[in-house]
């Protein structure tokens, strides 16, 4: 772990509202998806005066966040005259709807775990949701030869979820292929990252349906909205958006392009509250809710399995796919579900 306070100074009579460090994110393998491969991955610890607090910003390798631009807006939080929120109420207020959504995510997801701790209550709880029961959550599979694809998901035979990352060349249905005949008894699900063609997409999604899929994820580039209802309209297989859905506004675009789903994810979209609107958007306009996660730590993923009681589906294997997480939080159970900690806010821990 590299730790760095924030960067100005403080009067000694005066108590920083935050402090930030730096986490250098180690992956178990290289993680290779369809716009790049990488071994490590860049996320940020806030703490809230007197350790009340804690959240995660996550830099999402797809969106081209500023690291700057994040511990800027911390530093800003930091040195506020005004005191924290006591309500969930003044928390969205408190934050802002201005700078990079990993850098609001993490000061709200303290501000919640604060208040929730201060009244001994689990997040989930406070935030009046169903409780969190789980269903399994899927063990993620970088893209790699069709040979070492299929040897991994022999190796995670305790994991019933696959999700299947592809990457837009001739070999993804072998890989495919691969996988399906090693994990006949898993239920696959696969993401192309955003790295498939629409002629290309139109082949594809009718030789998968052989393959008994769940969901086929962000087939096409993150604009390609109409496209991606052209593509629904063309296979039983939900397809699911991920990349292109960050605000309300792509949510009812997906929705009036006829897409299947949506993937949540709290780094991309700004935190608890904005996912929360987007969840319950899509379920008013009959769409199905994936809950995601960056490559992130136990605290990020955490705080969304707080919301597995609103979710068809759970993508929130972060945690499984690094080797220093410095946290400790939700558990992985037998078949691959998942069991929050038994304590009050986020429920995370220091190991």
């Amino acid at each position: 772990m590299e730790t760095k306070k924030n960067s100005k100074e403080v009067p000694m009579n005066k108590l920083p509202l935050l402090t930030w460090e730096k986490l250098i994110l180690k992956l178990r393998n290289p993680f290779r998806l369809s716009y790049g491969v990488s071994e490590t991955r860049q996320a940020f610890w806030i703490r809230l005066a007197n350790d009340e607090g804690w959240g995660e910003g996550t830099i999402p390798p797809y969106y081209g966040v500023d690291p700057d631009s994040m511990t800027a807006f911390w530093d800003a939080a930091a040195q506020r005259e005004d005191s924290l929120p006591e309500s969930i109420e003044e928390i969205e207020p408190w934050v802002g709807l201005n700078g990079p959504a990993p850098a609001r995510c993490a000061v709200e997801l303290a501000l919640y775990d604060r208040i929730a701790r201060r009244r001994g209550l689990a997040l989930w709880q406070l935030l009046d949701l169903p409780e969190p029961v789980s269903g399994a959550t899927s063990f993620t599979i970088a893209i790699d030869t069709p040979e070492a694809m299929a040897r991994m998901a022999e190796q995670v035979k305790e994991f019933p979820v696959i999700k299947v990352k592809l990457g837009g060349d001739a070999e993804d249905e072998a890989r495919l292929a691969a996988i399906r005949a090693a994990r006949p008894d898993a239920r696959l699900r696969i993401d192309a990252n955003a790295g498939w063609m629409l002629d290309q997409a139109k082949i594809y999604v009718q030789r998968m349906e052989a393959f008994d899929l769940e969901m086929i994820e962000q087939p096409l580039a993150k604009d390609a909205i109409e496209e991606m209802g052209l593509l629904q309209s063309q296979t039983s297989i939900p397809i699911v958006a991920d990349e292109s859905v960050q605000t309300l506004a792509d949510v009812q675009r997906l929705a009036d392009a006829g897409v299947g789903g949506i993937n949540v994810k709290l780094m991309k979209v700004g935190g608890l509250t904005p996912a929360l609107r987007l969840i319950r958007l899509a379920r008013e306009r009959g769409m199905r809710v994936m809950l995601g996660c960056m490559v992130e730590t136990s605290l990020g993923t955490t705080a969304m399995a707080h919301l597995m009681g609103l979710a068809e589906w759970v993508d929130l294997d972060a945690p499984m796919l690094i080797s220093n997480d410095p946290f400790e939080g939700v558990t992985y159970t037998e078949g691959a579900r998942m069991a929050l900690p038994a304590r009050p806010g986020i429920g995370v821990t220091l190991r």
